[in-house]
């Protein structure tokens, strides 16, 4: 028992000092959905139950929206595949790394989200931490910090009046400085060029209603094309 106990806090000491990048984001940003969550007559506990059991950024702010309006099933559905859909491509490149993670793989699948997917994919633990439990800390503690900015957030905007105008382009914003900070640290710009001209294309064809999933689609077909002649070329 203690064996385990002390290989799970050397994953967490592990995990720590990588999730704090994403400690300052999603507390603010947490802090924003509470905020405007509050602001449309939701308290504390649909902010604390959302960010524990839907826990998906993006979607959460949509779904502000949703509560608000005329109950549609179908809609709602699309919204949420369209909105989310980004994670069923790179959800499968994690295949592999939860692979033997046992009772721990629900948890890691559910708690993946796109800072999450970074941290794991962008540091791997010293060969004595156990990579399940470190995968499990990061997971936990980024869900965490959402669950704790979500909550503050709410409690303000049930204590102080905000003007919540443009408050929702926040997460736009965070995605920006994201893609950045990528594009800054990788020499290889493909997928990001790949990422934008797709997008783009999709969206004049399709329109702005339409363009997410057949953008997402687009984006993976070029990146496996490239990908091939990449592999095709170090052949040579």
């Amino acid at each position: 028992m203690s064996n385990l106990a002390d290989e799970q806090r050397k994953a967490l000491k592990a995990a720590f000092p990588g999730t704090i990048p994403v400690m300052t984001g999603y507390v603010f940003l947490g802090m924003a959905f509470g905020i405007l969550l509050n602001a449309k007559g939701y308290g504390i506990g649909w902010a604390l139950l959302m960010s524990i059991f839907i826990y998906a950024g993006s979607m959460q702010y949509v779904a502000i929206s949703l509560l608000a309006s005329a109950f549609h099933p179908m809609a709602a559905f699309v919204m949420t595949l369209m909105v989310n859909a980004r994670h069923l491509f790179y959800g499968l490149s994690m295949l592999d790394k939860f692979k033997n993670t046992g009772k721990l793989k629900p948890y890691l699948i559910f708690g993946l989200t796109d800072e999450t997917f970074s941290v794991l994919c962008g540091r791997e633990p010293e060969e004595d931490i156990s990579k399940p439990w470190y995968m499990f800390w990061v997971t936990l503690l980024d869900q965490i910090y959402w669950v704790a900015g979500s909550a503050v957030g709410s409690l303000l905007g049930s204590i102080i009046s905000f003007n919540t105008k443009g408050l929702d382009f926040v997460l736009t914003a965070l995605f920006v400085v994201i893609f950045v900070g990528q594009w800054q640290e990788t020499d290889n710009h493909i997928p990001a060029v790949a990422g934008v001209a797709v997008t783009l294309l999709c969206r004049i064809i399709f329109g702005s209603s339409s363009f997410l999933i057949p953008a997402m689609f687009g984006i993976l077909v070029c990146l496996s094309l490239a990908q091939k002649r990449m592999q095709g070329r170090d052949s040579l």
